[in-house]
This record gives C-alpha cells, structure tokens and sequence, in this order.
C-alpha cells in the first residue's frame, strides 16, 4: 500500500505531516464538520434551554443526551457519513442537518422536533461559529503553548549568558558590544509582546439569520427576544457576540487574528536570519546528531537549516494570513461565496508558523555559543571604545569631542595601546582617565547584563 504521505499535494500533509498534525486535527475536513455538528447541536439545546420554544419542551432524555454527547465531540467515522450525505445534496452544511436529523431520529426524536434542526439558520450562521471555535482552540491548543516554550527557551538563554560579552554590529559594521543573553532577551521581549497582543484577539461570532435581521425568526416566533437568546448562544461558545452583520460575520476579527499572527512571525524571521548571521561569523557552534548528513559533498558541513526552514515557514504563512487579512473583510453587498474557499486555507497558514515555531525552537536547543570566537572579535576591534571615550571627553567639557575621535577612530583599525597612548593626553580628571585606560571592549558592555537578568 502507497504511503498517503508520498502522494499528498502539499507538504503539510506529506513531508511535514508528522510535524503539523496537531494542526490538521483541528483543520481538516473531518475537524470542520465537527465543529459544525457542534454548532448545530448546541443551537436546538438552547432552543429548548434559553428560548424556551413550546415545541421543544417535551425533548426525551435520549435525545438530550444524543445532543449533548454531539455537542463535545464528533463519533469516530461519522464525518465520513456527513460525506456520504453532502455527496447527495452537494451542500456541506445541509448535509450536516440531515446528519443530525438521521441521528436523533434513532434516538426518538419527534418528526416535529426534527423541524427545529437548523432553525432560522443561514449556512453562515453555522460556518462562522464553527470557524471561530477552530481558530480560537487553534491558539489556545497550539499556537499559545508553542509560543511560550520558544519564549521561556529564549529567556532561559538570556539568563544564562547574560554575562558573555558580544560585539554588537550596526549596519554590519563593528559597534558597541552588547552580551549574547542581551541579544536573548531582546528577541524573548519582542516575542512576549506579539504574543500577548495575538492572544487578546477577541474571537467573535453571529447568529442571526439570512441577512443578519432575524427576519425569519421574527416571524416564526415573535414572541421571543430574538437578539437576546443569540448573544446569550454566542457568549456561550465562549465568543464574543457581534450583533450588525450582513449573511456573513464580516471577518474583522479573522484579519485582526491574522495581522496579530503575522506580526509574530515577522519576529520569528528576524531572529532567525539573526541566528543564521551569528552561527555564519562561529559566534554560535550546532551541536552534531549523529547519523545526519549537512551536505551530500562537503561532509565537513553543519547547516543552520532549522533556522532556514522557519525563515521560509513563517514566511509562507505570512504571505497567506496577509491575503487572508486583505481579502475575508470584503464581501460584495451581503453575501458572496469568495471567502468560502479562502477559510478553507486557514490551517494551512496556522501550519506554516507552527513548522517555524518548532524550527526554531528546535535550532535554538542545539546551539552552544563559542566564547573564544567572541572574545576574539571583541578584542580585534578596540575602535568600538572610541564611543565611550568621546562622551566622558563631553562630559568634561573638552571640545570636539566627538570629532576628535572620529578623525583618530574612523575607517582603521586601533589597538589598546594607540587607544590608552589617546586617552592619557586628554585633559579629563584622572579618575575619569584611570576608568578609560582601563576599559576594554568586552567590559563595554553597559548594563546589558542586567537588563538581561531582569528579562
């Protein structure tokens, strides 16, 4: 038998398949019918429960009991039965409903019971719950978690390495040092702010008939606070309720989630490049694993391909979610059908950044900084401390400062003797001299250390 991971489209669901199953569990076809029989199920509930429906009254324990075992979780194969239907209604939603009528009716559900499946609804109703409840246990489940392993690996190293003095490079070129747990804990900053403004996305939903009016609802029973029980459906999904809507909820909150998201990895591809640059100058060593290759040539070779693999990862899912951002808030008059297949391809973006993720978080758990290498570059370039020399010659009011240092510094190399030969002509106290003679580029290092600790 051909394994199904040889054959698939997309690497997700071969070469990646492994890695991004988790995502897939909450994503597939299998994963969005069952979001939707959840939907639906809980919809006649809190017909019965909240809107208090007459018809509804007499509903039988079983059949209580079928909706709410519906409610949590689909059986195991029943999505192929939604397939079986939808192959006869060609509708995915419709074959949902039928699915449930088939289901309940075996557990005693009346003929008039079974009219209140699906009731005042719109596909739409159904589609953006259950797309807000896969996107939010997405986060939740997956996203979250993962963001807090790679951000707690980062501040471990941040503490760790505190103290290691590194050369700092502005516009590639040498400047002043910084330590490597400094560098550290910029990125776990960066990242802890992205995840935080990605995790307050509030996730909304609708649930309010064909044009968002409750025209059918109005005129079924108009006896019932219709806007009411909706908000009350809705926040008990643990949504937010959003209550002007055309056929469709209009997404907002989807771009915003997918803005946020983006953002997030944007972060992720700047260190990554970052890593990429410092394993390239050896401050950065990758620790082997035995048995894999790095080149088919040059045996020698160790790649940072797992900062490669999420530089590209976050970068395919940026280009997604930015469509995703750009296009799912526009929906001609109320309701076109452009943005069905583009929910479809959500996962797929969430699987991009999840593959990055845990590159990077993989990568990271295998580098050893290499102290020798980055002591060495820090004393090859002794120039860095002409900033530190020029601000206390300012200090101490002697003029042209920060000329003077730069015709002595600027586009050539100085060593510490050329430098403490400068220092000790300058007319500045001798304790603030004494500091400079002192000073070395890997003392230089202000207090990155601290703020690296306190991270």
């Amino acid at each position: 038998m051909t394994d199904p991971t040889l054959t698939a489209l997309s690497p997700l669901d071969g070469r990646y398949a492994g890695k991004c199953a988790d995502v897939a569990a909450l994503f597939s076809e299998a994963a969005l019918i069952g979001f939707r029989v959840q939907v639906e199920a809980r919809w006649l509930l809190h017909l019965a429960r909240d809107a208090r429906l007459p018809e509804l009254a007499a509903l039988g324990a079983p059949v209580v009991a079928e909706l709410e075992c519906l409610s949590n979780s689909l059986p195991e194969g029943d999505a192929a039965r939604v397939k079986a239907i939808e192959s006869r209604t060609n509708h995915d939603v419709k074959a949902v409903e039928y699915y449930l009528r088939d289901r309940l009716q075996a557990v005693g559900a009346s003929a008039a019971e079974l009219e209140f499946i699906h009731f005042a609804c719109t596909s739409e109703d159904i589609n953006n719950l259950a797309y807000a409840l896969m996107l939010d246990e997405a986060r939740r489940q997956v996203l979250l978690p993962l963001m807090e392993q790679l951000r707690q690996a980062l501040r471990a190293r941040a503490h760790a390495h505190a103290e290691l003095p590194m050369l700092s490079r502005t516009h590639g070129q040498p400047a002043s040092p910084t330590t490597l747990g400094k560098e550290m804990a910029n990125v776990a900053h960066r990242l802890a702010v992205a995840q935080g403004s990605f995790a307050s996305v509030n996730a909304v939903g609708k649930i309010n008939g064909a044009v968002g009016n409750f025209n059918a609802h109005a005129v079924a029973c108009p006896e019932v606070d219709w806007p009411a029980v909706a908000r009350r459906f809705v926040e008990s999904l643990g949504l937010e309720y959003n209550p002007y809507t055309i056929q469709i909820e209009p997404h907002d909150w989807i771009a915003e989630y997918c803005d946020a998201l983006a953002r997030y990895h944007t972060v992720l591809i700047d260190f990554a490049r970052d890593a990429w640059g410092y394993i390239s100058v050896g401050y950065f060593r990758q620790r082997t694993i035995a048995g894999e290759v790095g080149s088919s040539t040059m045996p020698h070779k160790v790649n940072p391909i797992d900062f490669e693999n999420a530089e590209g990862n976050a970068g395919l899912a940026n280009a997604l979610l930015g469509h995703f951002s750009e296009k799912l808030p526009i929906s001609r008059w109320q309701r076109d059908l452009t943005d069905s297949t583009v929910l479809r391809n959500l996962g797929v973006a969430i699987a991009h950044g999840v593959l990055a993720l845990r590159s990077l978080t993989r990568g990271l758990s295998k580098l050893d900084p290499d102290p020798v290498r980055l002591a060495a570059d820090l004393d090859a370039n002794w120039e860095v401390l002409g900033e530190a020399i020029q601000t206390v010659m300012r200090r101490h009011g002697v003029p042209d400062a920060y000329d003077r240092l730069k015709d002595f510094t600027r586009g050539r190399r100085v060593g510490a003797a050329e430098l403490r030969e400068f220092v000790a002509t300058l007319p500045i106290p001798a304790e603030a001299q004494a500091r400079l003679i002192a000073l070395t580029p890997a003392a230089y290092t202000g207090l990155a250390s601290r703020l690296a600790r306190e991270v």
